[in-house]
């Protein structure tokens, strides 16, 4: 996984509790990044506004432009990904073992 690669790169730990909702990753002002990348993927314009608004004292109006542009990015991507039935890596599948197990992920259909 390219955030736990990075993370030891980095000398930095994260945590996956935030895929799943349970947590804020381990990272600076974590909780509110779930919550805008929650709230612009599948909320209303009231509960993006208000994701936002706490969002941008947190980070700033610089770090609030790339959290939009990671949203969007992501957002884009996965949709590309899954709307071509892109299949997963067999050497991914591999070293994601222990991460899959621990969110369920293989048990989502």
């Amino acid at each position: 996984m390219l955030l736990r690669e990075s993370g030891e790169h980095y000398g930095e730990s994260y945590s996956l509790d935030g895929v799943t909702g349970d947590g804020d990753g381990g990272v600076p002002h974590g909780r509110l990044l779930l919550d805008f990348a929650e709230a612009v993927i599948g909320g209303t314009e009231g509960k993006i506004a208000r994701a936002r608004d706490a969002l941008i004292p947190a980070v700033g109006a610089d770090g609030f432009v790339d959290a939009a542009g990671v949203v969007a990015s992501f957002n884009a991507v996965v949709r590309i990904a899954d709307a071509t039935g892109i299949p997963v890596e067999d050497f991914k599948l591999e070293r994601t073992v222990e991460e899959r197990a621990a969110l369920g992920i293989d048990d989502w259909h």
